[in-house]
């Protein structure tokens, strides 16, 4: 069982379209490759995930806008900012980096 089993997961970009929908396919690949079975993945822009993201466990974004989920970190959650947010290899390293995979 890992540590991400039952987690929620939101990925943001801009307007919550195409970028953030690609976006979570990826990381759906990429849990699946690491065997995590995630409560839930939610995709969207980044206006509805600063307010959403206190109700997730884990928050995927660009660098750029990682600085605007700072109230959601002082509650808990993980924001890891990607520079590549299509990046299957970005993605699970920047996890690895946070403790979140072993």
């Amino acid at each position: 069982m890992s540590k991400l089993d039952n987690k929620k997961f939101m990925v943001c970009c801009a307007n919550g379209a195409g970028s953030s929908l690609m976006m979570k396919m990826t990381l759906q690949k990429v849990l699946n490759k690491m065997g995590v079975k995630p409560a839930s993945l939610h995709h969207c822009s980044i206006s509805e995930g600063k307010s959403a993201a206190p109700n997730y466990d884990i928050v995927l974004c660009a660098r750029n806008f990682a600085n605007m989920f700072a109230d959601a970190q002082k509650k808990g959650t993980v924001v890891l900012g990607l520079k590549n947010i299509m990046s299957a290899p970005e993605m699970e390293q920047a996890m690895k980096d946070a403790g979140l995979l072993d």
